[in-house]
């Protein structure tokens, strides 16, 4: 039990080897797939003992080679990591199912990449020092690099390149940051730091916002707020559609590190640093929100659509974690998990409708048959009324609770954006699905019939997951929200987390 907190990252470590090791051709798919298998179980079991362990409040501290937290490296879970790491878990095991029916016998080492993605994710969420938040972000960024551009070639080998190059700046601004923060206040334990930068004295004070400035920008990159959004759209949208899925969880992980560090660094009792950013992440993300939706209008392909609603939801988050009340940041944290499967089964989606179209892929102004259309315009049916907010789904409860929630002072600020982009959203959504499945040729007599595209049924199962998952949060709508709640809660009052890492080391002084 003292070991679970690290088992999240060791255990997909482990499965990445054995991926490895299982991938000469003597061994097969089969053996490949149920080491992938074995090692998601184990993941699963792990996460629910550290979910369950956590749920009462509890934090949980590991100190890895038994440092002291401020020397080494420190795990720490909490309500909010393991409600991040229950999410990557049930998204990825849609993904591998989605994968398994064949796709990830053309991608080179899939398996351990795959693996070794959640090593980075999982480690994110439950680092506890803002160097190794680095080192898990360059883990996730590797081997998304390698799912990327696996089996590419032509525009999605140049598009992958783009992405590369864009996050490899972004992480050398992030390691930039960090030798100015130790620079400036000689230590990177997230905990230490909030005590740190209460006491700033007034000389080191502009340079202290201006690292962190730098921090909280990297951060923006990551989770793809204006203007720095411009790679994500076509990166996701040139991705293979399993990996585009698991990539939906990629911008939240910004997203929670930007939260993480506001909690403990800009709370009310950060002095002069409290509430720092706040009201600039507000308008950027009201900006981003409204430039997202007119990218949903002007997509001319379904996943770019669909990746611009990736843009709109990250934008939702901005704008709940920037207010923080405790009632608008639990909606935030209920709407995390709702944008993400979401947008993840209509990448699934989007590709079994590119697959039947043919030539014309998943270009809306091409018109073309599509057959075997009906499973997936049901499946699109039902993630459009998701993503739209429209009742009685996932996205209606979370986008109420959180306009519901919104201070006086920016009630006309929020409302506007949330409500104008949701009615953008609806009408470029409702626009593509007419111009896909209705606005199709009519076959002329004695015209030869379009041959119906193959359908496997784990890609349907993989995507129809995905989508149980949105109904499950609003038939448990009323446990999961309290759960929220009470994670709110505990992000607002840092001094649990903040004392809790610091028991476990003696005090360490600066000379």
């Amino acid at each position: 039990m003292n070991h679970v907190v690290i088992l999240p990252i060791l255990i997909p470590l482990i499965g990445a080897a054995l991926s490895l090791f299982v991938e000469h051709r003597r061994y097969g798919p089969k053996v490949q797939r149920s080491v992938a298998w074995t090692t998601m179980a184990a993941l699963a079991a792990a996460v629910a003992l550290l979910f369950s362990r956590t749920a009462d409040g509890s934090i949980a501290v590991y100190l890895l080679g038994d440092w002291p937290s401020r020397l080494g490296i420190a795990l720490v879970a909490d309500r909010l990591s393991s409600w991040m790491l229950l999410t990557t878990l049930l998204l990825a095991i849609a993904c591998l199912l989605h994968a398994c029916s064949g796709w990830d016998r053309r991608a080179p080492h899939f398996h351990a990449l795959f693996q070794f993605q959640l090593v980075g994710l999982n480690g994110a969420f439950l680092t506890g020092d803002i160097f190794n938040l680095f080192v898990f972000f360059e883990v996730m960024l590797i081997a998304s690099y390698g799912l990327l551009l696996s089996g590419g070639r032509g525009l999605r080998m140049r598009i992958g390149l783009h992405y590369v190059v864009f996050n490899v700046t972004a992480s050398t601004l992030f390691l930039i940051a960090l030798g100015l923060l130790y620079a400036t206040l000689g230590s990177l334990n997230m905990a230490e730091l909030s005590q740190r930068i209460a006491e700033v004295p007034a000389s080191h004070l502009t340079l202290t916002k201006a690292t962190l400035g730098l921090l909280l920008l990297v951060f923006c990159s990551k989770a793809a707020l204006m203007p720095l959004y411009l790679w994500l759209p076509e990166a996701y949208a040139r991705a293979p559609a399993a990996v585009a899925a698991l990539f939906a969880i990629m911008t939240k992980v910004g997203l929670y590190a930007l939260l993480r560090v506001s909690s403990l660094w800009f709370g009310e009792n950060a002095g002069p640093m409290a509430g720092y950013g706040g009201q600039w992440l507000l308008w950027a993300g009201v900006a981003t929100l409204v430039i997202g939706g007119l990218g949903v209008l002007a997509a001319a392909r379904l996943r770019v659509l669909i990746s611009y609603l990736v843009v709109v939801s990250a934008a939702t988050l901005f704008i709940a974690f920037a207010i923080r009340t405790p009632q608008v940041l639990s909606a935030g944290l209920y709407y995390l998990p709702h944008s993400t499967f979401v947008a993840a089964a209509l990448f699934l989606i989007a590709d079994l409708i590119r697959r039947r179209r043919g030539g014309a892929s998943d270009r809306k102004e091409v018109v073309a048959p599509m057959p075997g259309k009906q499973t997936p315009a049901v499946l699109f049916l039902i993630a459009a009324v998701s993503v739209a907010g429209l009742p009685p789904l996932s996205g209606f409860l979370a986008k109420a609770a959180l306009l519901g929630g919104v201070p006086a002072q920016y009630t006309g600020l929020v409302w506007s954006a949330v409500l104008i982009s949701s009615l953008m959203v609806i009408v470029g959504i409702t626009r593509g699905g007419v111009r896909l499945f209705w606005r199709v040729p009519v076959a002329e007599e004695g015209a030869p019939v379009p041959r119906k595209a193959p359908t496997r049924t784990v890609e349907l199962f993989a995507a129809s997951l995905l989508l149980v998952y949105g109904i499950g949060m609003v038939l448990f709508a009323n446990p999961l929200m309290r759960h929220t709640d009470a994670m709110a809660a505990q992000l607002l009052q840092p001094q649990d987390y903040v004392g809790e890492l610091r028991a476990t080391t003696p005090e360490i002084r600066r000379p």
